[in-house]
């Protein structure tokens, strides 16, 4: 006969697994009310596991896009992907989260961006008010209205990147003796050379990734390593609470005694700030000394400037990388915009390097570069915004107070109402056959992909400086072939893209 303590241990656990199950149930139930109205998968109404096998897929955008076309409705395409999570991929629902007199929040979703223990960057500041005060202060920088030499140092960056390619990798000729030259990976390049722009514009000096060509500080190694637990607890509200609490993130977080990765990059640029406010010096013409002009504590400008670093260089390189690969496999496309270069040049309208004016007067340089952007968004997080106290109506179904809702960005980004029944496919006609109307909400559309309003990124600006120049001094410079055409490079989508191993063979133009 089993003791009578042994008995009552059994029962205990029976009455408590009863009491949780039911618990569950019931609350599954509630959260399948509260947003039954909005289609989704199964198990999105009731748990977190489609957003999670989403995260960890490699694919979340191509995900997003399935879970909006499968479940949008001929009314609607905003859709259920998690017990309290929207997703939309409804422009002007878009908009309307971001107007300066919303009164949506900012989820724990962006609590998760945060990169210093101990203070909020621009992105993960989730109080609406301390996050304007922020961006207002730091907007002139990022604009360029108080770095006179912005487009100069992306110039001398350029020029880095192109002689780069030119001393060691281009062929003169196809011939046998030529061949000898090493393949390029160019996604490695790209990076390196965005990490060493953004640095250049945001404090003067780059790290020197391109001129080394190799990972400084172990910097994209470790982001390459975070990109996965980044994704998956910003996704899931309970894992975003608890990595983001403060015992967890100091102890989880980059330290500036790190040897290498994201601590150690911290580390050097905090010096840089620190040297910076020893010295008292707010008259230098570049971001930070802009930052201190206009009143950023030096915490602010510490957690700012790394903030830069990794926003600024990753999401670039991804728009550079990927419509590069675009241009490369699509023959037509290569030669026209080549084509057009070629005659700027002959007809005296592109300078060397060619300046930002110049190149917002090439419609198919233009087209190409949006084109890219609209094929393949730098960033597909979701960006997930909480619905007023007092609910709201999407398409004239009442929204809950307190519900997540996200950008579908793939989705919005192939809606055939705007961009034509072939939005699947990558060709920049689209953008010069199309009247000015259409054109121009086109343009609107495509520019999501930066955010919106308040929320909108603040160095867009420095990204289309970025596209608007490396495109025609590349193609003017060098041709590209991909080396192994049947799979060009190993692109992994965790938010950020995880992008490498996108190997070339270059040969010199002229």
């Amino acid at each position: 006969m089993s003791p009578p303590f042994q008995l009552f241990s059994l029962t205990s656990l029976f009455i408590l697994f009863t009491l949780s199950l039911t618990y569950y149930i019931l609350t599954s139930l509630q959260s399948w009310w509260r947003l039954r109205a909005f289609k989704g998968p199964f198990t999105a109404s009731f748990s977190y596991l489609w957003i999670i096998l989403a995260c960890q897929s490699g694919n979340m955008g191509g995900w997003f896009k399935w879970a909006t076309a499968k479940y949008s409705t001929g009314t609607s395409s905003t859709v259920r992907i998690g017990p309290n999570d929207l997703l939309t991929a409804d422009p002007e629902v878009i908009r309307r989260m971001a107007t300066a007199r919303s009164r949506y929040t900012r989820s724990n979703w962006y609590a998760m961006q945060r990169l210093d223990p101990d203070d909020n960057n621009m992105l993960s500041h989730l109080d609406t008010a301390a996050h304007d005060k922020v961006k207002a202060k730091a907007a002139a920088g990022y604009s360029g209205k108080e770095v006179p030499g912005l487009e100069g140092r992306v110039d001398d960056t350029i020029a880095q990147l192109v002689n780069k390619i030119k001393t060691k990798y281009a062929m003169q000729s196809s011939s046998a003796a030529a061949a000898k030259k090493p393949f390029l990976d160019l996604a490695m390049t790209i990076q390196y050379f965005t990490l060493d722009s953004i640095t250049k514009i945001g404090f003067g000096e780059e790290f020197g990734y391109l001129r080394t060509e190799g990972d400084v500080f172990g910097y994209i190694a470790m982001v390459t390593r975070l990109a996965s637990i980044i994704t998956l607890g910003a996704h899931v509200p309970y894992l975003a609470d608890i990595m983001s609490s403060r015992l967890v993130f100091t102890l989880l977080s980059p330290k500036v005694t790190d040897k290498e990765g994201v601590g150690r990059v911290f580390y050097a640029t905090k010096e840089m700030v620190q040297e910076r406010w020893a010295a008292e010096d707010k008259t230098r013409n570049d971001i930070l000394g802009s930052w201190m002009r206009h009143g950023l504590s030096q915490r602010e400008c510490e957690t700012e400037v790394l903030f830069q670093l990794v926003a600024g260089s990753d999401t670039t390189a991804t728009a550079l990388r990927t419509t590069l690969l675009y241009i490369m496999t699509s023959p037509r496309v290569c030669n026209t915009l080549q084509a057009e270069i070629d005659r700027g040049i002959l007809e005296g309208r592109i300078s060397s390097p060619i300046t930002n004016a110049e190149s917002l007067r090439l419609p198919y340089l233009q087209a190409v570069i949006y084109e890219g952007l609209r094929m393949c968004p730098p960033f597909n997080g979701l960006l997930l915004k909480v619905v007023p106290p007092e609910g709201d109506s999407i398409d004239g179904v009442f929204v809950p107070g307190g519900t997540r809702i996200g950008h579908s960005v793939d989705a919005l980004l192939r809606d055939t109402a705007v961009f034509g029944e072939d939005a699947e496919l990558f060709r920049p006609e689209r953008w010069v056959e199309a009247d000015v109307v259409a054109r121009a909400e086109m343009r609107r559309v495509t520019e999501l992909v930066f955010g919106y309003g308040r929320w909108a990124c603040a160095g867009k600006s420095i990204a289309f400086l970025e596209m608007d120049k490396v495109y025609v001094e590349l193609l003017r410079a060098f041709d590209f072939q991909i080396v192994y055409p049947a799979r060009p490079w190993t692109s992994v989508n965790k938010s950020l893209w995880i992008q490498q191993d996108m190997w070339v063979r270059v040969t010199e133009r002229h």
